[in-house]
């Protein structure tokens, strides 16, 4: 199905979730940014009606009107009737493995458009197994990774390397990216996602592979390359002048980067590097502190391995789905990567990437709020499929992300 035939449909965005912590920030963001009957048509969607409608009512008088549509996670004939009303479907209903699949399904049926915030590589690598070629047919566009991770890092590498093709004709041959500075709080909703993964994959040592494989999310028969499994330990990078720990992001983000480069027929050349880490100073400082970073994470991990340590830290040490920091503490966080990439004579080329609000939360129903928005009203020639951000919409999303959510892009001198 086209987007043209598409247009005749009741509404541009559902957000599917609306009701949950993030949920909420994409409804006021929406509100704020696009209006209730403006330039765009939208509608909030969960499991219960009353809930819908006291955040309605929480979004104040410019909502009165919003409409609320009733659709359970595994209800298929409600989320089958939802995804036929819109063109996009956003959801921030997770962990998308144990809620989404459903939904998916829904959108390639209906040829609707789908964003989410998915960082489970797994279930994205299933979702590609099972729609691809379905949503090529249909029309629909299933977009995973629509927050923190990874459009920062397939949107900043999609620049980097436009940047330097178009400063010196040629593209990067590899591409790190540092973690300089964060601001916030990782959300709740991710950290019920990390849980759920390491406990699928003490289950299923398949899914443990496909987390560790450095280019699981290829299409098949183009899962190799150069690059190795993400950094694990402290290292210190002369390229940055300074120590680095494990990301712990890296995981998702660095597939995410290696499909859409992929998808987009190898342009970088097939030796194209890329990877992730922490940048945490020079001298014993900076060492230390990576030192301390590594041992913690690893900690967390080691912990969520086991059953009984898994539920303690569930129950008294991480942040639950639907909870999260208030605005004010949204507001105060941000972020500052940075990429280096060098070309093929040797030279470096360095690019900074920020944002104005703490990337869990914020900044994030900032940018799945625009990647939704992107899908529904924007020219995108890319046909239907299960695509990457930057693989999908790189321009016009790079531009609404500047103007719209308060991300910058910018090449360093």
């Amino acid at each position: 199905m086209s987007d043209t035939e598409k247009q005749d449909r009741e509404f541009d965005v559902i957000v599917q979730g609306a009701t949950g912590f993030t949920g909420l920030l994409v409804a006021e963001y929406l509100l704020r940014q696009y209006g209730r009957n403006g330039q765009l048509r939208w509608a909030i969607a969960g499991r219960s009606e009353k809930k819908l409608l006291e955040l309605r009512q929480t979004l104040g008088p410019g909502a009165a009107d919003l409409n609320c549509i009733v659709a359970d996670s595994f209800d298929k004939q409600a989320l089958e009737s939802l995804a036929a009303r819109t063109r996009v479907v956003v959801t921030t209903v997770g962990p998308y493995a144990l809620y989404g699949s459903d939904l998916v399904e829904a959108c390639v049926k209906s040829g609707t458009h789908y964003c989410d915030l998915a960082g489970e590589v797994h279930w994205i690598r299933r979702m590609i197994d099972l729609h691809h070629d379905a949503a090529k047919a249909s029309g629909a566009r299933i977009v995973h990774c629509c927050g923190f991770d990874s459009v920062p890092m397939d949107i900043g590498v999609w620049f980097l390397q436009d940047t330097a093709f178009r400063k010196t004709g040629s593209y990067c041959k590899s591409i790190s990216m540092f973690v300089k500075a964060t601001k916030g709080t990782a959300s709740g909703g991710t950290l019920a996602s990390m849980m759920n993964i390491i406990k699928e994959a003490r289950k299923d040592r398949s899914i443990a592979r496909t987390l560790i494989h450095p280019y699981s999310l290829n299409p098949e028969g183009e899962r190799d390359g150069p690059d190795s499994r993400d950094q694990k330990k402290v290292v210190y990078r002369e390229d940055a002048k300074s120590w680095t720990a494990p990301f712990v992001m890296a995981g998702v983000n660095t597939k995410v980067v290696r499909r859409s480069h992929a998808l987009a027929g190898y342009p970088y050349g097939k030796d194209f590097r890329y990877d992730e880490s922490v940048a945490t100073g020079r001298g014993f400082g900076g060492w230390l502190k990576g030192t301390l970073m590594t041992a913690g994470l690893g900690m967390i991990v080691f912990l969520a391995s086991f059953t009984p340590t898994r539920k303690l830290l569930q129950r008294f040490v991480l942040a639950k789905p639907g909870e999260g920091p208030d605005a004010k503490l949204q507001q105060e966080g941000f972020f500052n990567l940075m990429q280096i990439g060098v070309l093929a004579d040797g030279t470096a080329l360095h690019s900074r990437i920020t944002g104005d609000q703490d990337p869990g939360y914020g900044s994030t129903s900032k940018m799945l709020s625009e990647c939704a928005v992107c899908l529904a009203k924007d020219d995108i020639k890319t046909g239907g499929g299960v695509w990457t951000p930057a693989a999908v919409m790189a321009e016009p999303l790079i531009n609404r992300l500047r103007d719209n959510a308060g991300l910058t892009f910018e090449l360093r001198d």
